[in-house]
């Protein structure tokens, strides 16, 4: 089972000033995360792609590159990339060069986005929606299997025995999908036979059950082998030495965030009550200690088959030093027994 971590890059807030952190500062404190990550030994290493004002990541493909240079054996990749609005040439030639910089160690999460910023930044039209990622999937995953390509839609110009270049050091990017648990979405995957990310942010992950054995039943029903199936969740988390102390310190930056996000979807304020029953033993939220976020692993692991978990720990914006110490305890505490419990 791989096990790994995850971040946006959000900006926190100074509750004196109003101010959001500086962007700079952000991500040169990303590069000593995911450079840690690494050192502990965690599998994957994965950043998200925003076009706002309180994130400092816009293109992880540049993230993930200078990350290359001070990492050995941890995996970049993106967490994920909105195909839909980005050209699938060009994220193909993005990622390649990331994975032959990195020595072969990127690879490529796509999505179709929870925000949409990006549409009407790059010109591209909401109401084609669904069409913009089907095509653009379909390119992106012929570029990855074949050197020379011939193809035509309705969302680009046509390629016509075009080469791309470079190509990635074993020729083919590892591409997962990553969805919400729309059952389309799930379908397609399934059926392509992509490795499959579904993030669970709320609620309880036992709610998600009926989405992965249909992803599973479609995955057989394509005839694809299932033991080549991979399946993961991401999951906003955060570790400490003490439970209560890891969730008073993070919960006002959680709540300001899922609070502002709150105010433009229609969503009611966040209470501590809340907070505090979604990272019980059933919730979705892995904030705690190590045992607790070993059990609350080990539990979805078992529920769902899983064969990765992601860290989501940057949601709000914490303090620097509080995910440093999150990223060391996830690699030196959680990891270990949450392997040795699975190889059992």
């Amino acid at each position: 089972m791989e096990l790994g971590i995850s971040m946006f890059g959000d900006l926190s807030k100074d509750q004196a000033t109003e101010n959001l952190k500086k962007p700079e500062q952000r991500l040169q404190e990303l590069i000593e995360e995911i450079r840690l990550a690494d050192e502990v030994g965690l599998d994957i290493f994965g950043i998200g792609e925003h076009h706002r004002e309180d994130y400092a990541v816009s293109n992880p493909e540049i993230i993930l590159a200078a990350a290359a240079t001070v990492t050995k054996n941890i995996k970049l990749g993106s967490a994920v990339t909105v195909l839909s609005s980005a050209d699938p040439v060009r994220i193909f030639q993005n990622f390649s060069t990331v994975d032959l910089l990195s020595g072969g160690r990127a690879e490529l999460m796509v999505g179709r986005g929870s925000f949409i910023e990006s549409f009407p930044l790059f010109g591209y039209n909401l109401q084609d929606y669904d069409k913009l990622f089907e095509e653009k999937l379909d390119l992106l995953l012929k570029i990855n299997g074949n050197e020379e390509i011939t193809w035509s839609g309705t969302v680009r110009p046509p390629l016509k025995k075009q080469k791309v270049y470079p190509r990635s050091a074993d020729q083919n990017l590892d591409i997962w999908i990553a969805v919400g648990g729309t059952p389309e979405s799930i379908i397609r995957a399934a059926r392509l036979g992509l490795p499959l990310m579904v993030a669970i942010i709320g609620g309880s992950p036992a709610q998600f059950r009926s989405r992965f054995d249909l992803y599973k039943d479609e995955y057989r029903k394509a005839g694809h082998d299932p033991a080549k199936m991979r399946l993961g969740i991401h999951s906003h988390a955060l570790v400490g030495e003490n439970s209560d102390d890891v969730a008073n310190r993070f919960y006002p930056y959680y709540a300001a965030q899922m609070n502002r996000l709150g105010r433009e979807r229609g969503w009611p304020p966040l209470s501590r009550e809340q907070f505090e029953g979604s990272r019980s033993r059933y919730g979705a939220l892995f904030v705690g200690d190590p045992q607790e976020i070993v059990d609350k692993v080990l539990q979805v692991q078992e529920m769902f088959g899983l064969t990765r978990y992601v860290a989501h720990m940057d949601i709000g914006g914490p303090a620097h030093s509080d995910i440093m110490k999150s990223i060391e305890l996830f690699g030196t505490k959680v990891a270990p027994e949450i392997r040795k419990a699975v190889q059992v």
